[in-house]
């Protein structure tokens, strides 16, 4: 499942075109008359006036599903999933519809509510698009629906906006890093696919914390693109390529070994390292032995021929 989070100032037009789809169906009313389109707006109109102040009073969710999950999926069904979704988003004691659409090949509804509560106070929508995410997976996982589709399985084609531009983002991004060993060389790359870098540094230090990525104006987290473009995980990405660059001209020229013994001693292999040991025990072995055969005889030589002198 799936929720696309938004929120505007006209509850007309997005109530209509919830309502008057081709195919739509009202699953459920709360705190509005269904008589017509036109009475659904006025009281979610005549509620906002409680708080004046709120501009944007309009709340908008769209929940989806995987086409496989269509079998499992009732009206009734679909809207019980969506007032557990709206408990946990604690969108609560307001008033709303659920519009289920069949304009897609895939299972759809639209959450519409008023952001000024019955209270007159204002839902908030402070860190809701993050808590839509995790509520979104916590729900999937618990009645085993199919996750959102992988990122190469979507039709680049049917995006438009920013959508369209994140998924250009992610494509160039994840071509460019895959051979990339430095951020330098990851750059050069995306610049000239009209893609910039920017880098987000801990305050007062040379620490870099985080990356985003701007084209045709608009800019993403990486993180927000996709969680593999992060900048933690594009670095460990980068130095594995370094690594592999860094073996690979070491296949070529065998006879390179690095300046310092630490990486020399790791460089060679455990069939070397054997051989020398055997080679370094044989050249022992016989220098210890000589030096003990070759002290003794001298001593005695010695203690005879002082004893000798005594008599």
């Amino acid at each position: 499942m799936i929720g696309k989070v938004t929120i505007g100032s006209s509850f007309g037009g997005v109530v209509r075109y919830a309502m008057e789809k081709q195919d739509a169906s009202l699953l459920l009313a709360e705190g509005v008359r269904t008589d017509q389109v036109r009475s659904i707006i006025d009281d979610f109109n005549m509620q906002r006036k409680l708080n004046p102040n709120l501009t944007k009073a309009v709340g908008h969710i769209s929940l989806s599903w995987n086409r496989e999950d269509a079998v499992h999926l009732s009206p009734e069904i679909m809207q019980q999933r969506a007032l557990e979704y709206m408990k946990k988003m604690k969108i609560t004691g307001t008033q709303f519809i659920l519009v289920e659409h069949r304009d897609k090949n895939h299972p759809h509804l639209h959450i519409i509510y008023n952001r000024v509560n019955n209270e007159g106070k204002t839902i908030s929508d402070q860190f809701q698009k993050e808590r839509n995410h995790k509520v979104c997976k916590e729900i999937t996982l618990k009645y085993g629906y199919h996750l959102g589709k992988c990122k190469n399985q979507v039709n680049r084609q049917q995006l438009k906006g920013a959508d369209k531009v994140r998924f250009e983002l992610y494509d160039a991004i994840k071509i460019a890093s895959a051979t990339a060993a430095s951020w330098n060389e990851l750059n050069a790359k995306l610049e000239r696919r009209g893609i910039e870098a920017i880098f987000k540094y801990k305050s007062g230090t040379n620490e870099i914390q985080g990356v985003s990525f701007t084209k045709g104006g608009l800019q993403f987290k990486g993180s927000k693109i996709d969680r593999s473009l992060s900048f933690r995980k594009l670095d460990a990405v980068i130095q594995q390529n370094q690594k592999q660059a860094m073996m690979q001209q070491f296949q070529i020229q065998p006879g390179y070994l690095p300046d310092r013994p630490q990486e020399r001693f790791q460089l060679a292999t455990l069939s070397q390292q054997t051989i020398d040991d055997k080679i370094l025990d044989d050249l022992l072995r016989p220098v210890q032995q000589y030096d003990q055969q070759s002290t003794n005889p001298i001593k005695k030589k010695k203690r005879k021929k002082y004893l000798g002198q005594s008599l």
